[in-house]
Order: C-alpha cells, then structure tokens, then sequence
C-alpha cells in the first residue's frame, strides 16, 4: 500500500446524499478478489449511458475533474453492503482522500486498509470545501496528514481529526497485511519452535 503524507490536487464536488456502496461499484462488477481494476467502473450507472457513451454532466466524467484526488461528498457516504470494493475502486481511479459530514462505519473502515483518507468535518466546512471544489482543476487543495490539515485553494486551513493508530498505518503505508509483516521474524521463530517441539502438527 502507498504511503500517505501530504497530498496536493483537485477536489472533485458530489454534494449527493447517502451515496451507498452500490452506486460507488454495482454488484454485477464483484467478480474478482483484485485490488485493482475497478476504477474504470467506479460510479458506473452514474458515469455511463446504457450503451456505454460517457454521461457527459456527471462530475468525473468533465475534462477539470478527470484526474481528481480528492472527494468532496455529501453526507453518509459509502452507506448500504460492506463490499471493500467500493475503497478499491475509489482507488484504483485515482481518488486518495473523501471529505464528508458522515461515513458508514464498514466503508469507513475499509478505506483505511485501502489507502484512502476519509475525513470527517462539519457541514459549515464540507460547504467551504464544496465551494471550493467547485472552482474547477485550477483550485487545488492540500490535505496533510501529518499536520492534519486542509487548505483549500484560497489559503483557508481547516483542522481534521484522525484515528492515531490508523494515522500512522496510513503515513507508513500498512495495510492489515503489512501490519502483520512488521512482525515476521517474531512468526518464524515461533513456527520454527513449534516445529521442533510438536512436529506431528
């Protein structure tokens, strides 16, 4: 997983309430156990038309927000299953932070394992970050993670709060997997000891 430190680029506005993880990726693209690949079908039924032409007013699909990092979204975002596709796919198209006024808990979670920073503010902020947004691909935004600060195009600071332990686990860039790693000369000496002391297991 990549580290996350500090982070400048554009912030794409969804001002959409309740975005569950169904429209982030339809179940029917829940055929592989990869991290990556989703990203082409992020926001699918939102993105394309049936016959698979770009929906050409849906935010990411305007030439400005295209490359966007950053999510400012409306409340409750990542609502409904707690697929860990919906993070992959925010992802893998690029996106690395969601601003919101409130997260499902499973998703929430779950971006933290996928190298996705969801930051949880006020709605007066998300507003201001909205608004923002709003300027297009010239109004680039920087999240910090260390200082734990946004500051928006204008040279506005806002201050966010994080989780401490998954704080670091982001800057270091440490999924579950990379967690136990730290620990693997612990394991192989235990595997080895009981190797010699119960072999028959």
């Amino acid at each position: 997983m990549e580290k996350f430190q500090k982070l400048t680029g554009i912030a794409a506005p969804m001002p959409l309430v309740n975005i569950d993880t169904d429209m982030i990726i339809p179940k029917v693209f829940l055929k592989s156990i990869q991290r990556t690949g989703f990203g082409k079908n992020l926001f699918d039924e939102m993105r394309y038309n049936r016959d698979g032409s770009e929906v050409a007013d849906f935010v990411l699909n305007k030439p400005q927000y295209r490359n966007a990092e950053i999510l400012v979204a409306g409340d409750n975002f990542g609502c409904g299953s707690s697929r860990e596709h919906a993070p992959r796919a925010i992802a893998d198209f690029g996106i690395k932070c969601v601003v919101s006024t409130s997260f499902a808990d499973i998703f929430f979670n779950n971006c933290f394992k996928n190298g996705i920073l969801p930051i949880v503010l006020p709605q007066e902020q998300v507003d201001l970050l909205m608004a923002d947004a709003e300027k297009g691909e010239n109004a680039r935004m920087t999240v910090d993670l260390e200082a734990q600060e946004i500051t928006t195009s204008d040279g506005v600071v806002i201050a966010f709060d994080v989780d401490a332990f998954k704080k670091t686990c982001l800057l270091e860039g440490l999924d579950d997997i990379g967690k136990t790693l730290q620990k693997e000369a612990s394991i192989l000496s235990y595997e080895g000891k009981m190797a010699q002391e119960r072999p028959w297991v």
